[in-house]
């Protein structure tokens, strides 16, 4: 193999996956998704990659270093997913919810979710990383973005 040859594409153990609510306008589901990889992404020190290096030596921001899947559910099933998840130790969870629509910060945002018990949060996407079965478990139902 040479400098130009990429490496095999490595197995992961894990899967990563967003779970956006139903009827989302197309902006809210940008920046829901956003959010959530954020905290997908801190939730693990070897989730992200080495920089990006182009051919110039410009060098740009490392990314998640696994593919993610998007997904879309409806508020029973987001819900039922968010109940199973924080359930497990082996598996990370990052949720955003309708009233993060509205609060101007990040002080803000923790304040609206702590402010609701965990079955009445008014989910509007969640994400989630752990091992493969047991994600895959979690969000069956869901359907992939269109």
């Amino acid at each position: 193999m040479t400098a130009d040859t990429p490496a095999a594409a490595p197995h992961f153990d894990t899967k990563v996956v967003v779970v956006l609510g139903e009827n989302l306008a197309s902006w809210q589901e940008l920046n829901v998704t956003a959010f959530l990889l954020s905290g997908i992404a801190t939730s693990e020190p070897d989730l992200v990659g080495e920089p990006y290096v182009d051919a110039d030596g410009v060098r740009y921001l490392p990314m998640l270093r696994q593919p993610v899947l998007v997904m879309t559910a409806d508020d029973d099933l987001l819900g039922r997913a968010r109940a199973k998840a924080s359930a497990r130790d082996d598996v990370a969870l990052a949720i955003y919810t309708r009233d993060l629509f509205a609060t101007p910060h990040d002080a803000a945002n923790r304040a609206a979710v702590a402010s609701v018990a965990s079955d009445d949060l008014d989910l509007v996407g969640i994400a989630l990383r752990g091992p493969r079965n047991v994600v895959d478990r979690i969000v069956k139902g869901a359907r992939f973005h269109d």
